[in-house]
């Protein structure tokens, strides 16, 4: 698949909103993947890609974490708002034939990270938080931060949404917990 595919994809599959916001993160993940010598068409069709299966139903995304058990990195037992990433990876995969596994990594893992994150991983991870349409309390900080150093802006962004799913009441994915622990043990090596 390439970018205009993916482009064409997900303007069929999303609301405007959720378009802009797509597109927000694509301009978000080149510029992150310049700075850090990334590929910057990986970065930008995973962009592309990411939130493809954000508006399917809860139904809809459980069906295709089921069928596809061997890609469903923990399904079902993962709190629901991380599904999409996870589903979006899956159907990038197994119906749009997108074969590149950092790619399809960087899609499954956007919402609560991994341990063992890739430059990708985290490029995607950042430029999803820090789009242009954000506009949280400490948005402006991370975008600078994330410019600088990769490893302290996912330590800041992972630490931001932990605290924030916690302040909610809501169950925190172990991935987000793990992938955190895991650059705080790695962080004396500089991703730049």
């Amino acid at each position: 698949m390439n970018l205009k595919q993916a482009k064409e994809l997900v303007h069929g599959r999303l609301s405007d909103k959720r378009y802009e916001h797509t597109l927000n993160v694509k301009k978000m993940a080149v510029k992150l993947a310049k700075i850090y010598g990334e590929d910057e068409e990986r970065a930008a069709l995973a962009a592309l890609l990411h939130d493809s299966a954000k508006e399917i139903s809860k139904d809809e995304m459980r069906e295709i974490l089921r069928a596809y058990p061997q890609y469903a990195e923990g399904g079902e037992e993962r709190p629901a708002p991380v599904w999409h990433g996870v589903c979006a990876a899956i159907l990038a995969r197994t119906q749009w034939g997108v074969t590149d596994e950092a790619v399809l990594s960087a899609i499954a893992c956007h919402t609560a990270g991994k341990p063992g994150m890739t430059r990708l991983d985290k490029i995607l991870y950042l430029a999803d938080m820090t789009s242009a349409e954000r506009d949280w309390p400490g948005v402006e900080k991370l975008r600078k931060l994330e410019k600088k150093n990769l490893d302290a802006a996912m330590l800041a962004a992972l630490k931001q949404t932990n605290d924030f799913v916690l302040s909610q009441g809501k169950p925190l994915d172990p991935m987000s917990k793990a992938a955190y622990e895991d650059i705080l043990a790695r962080s004396g090596k500089n991703e730049r």
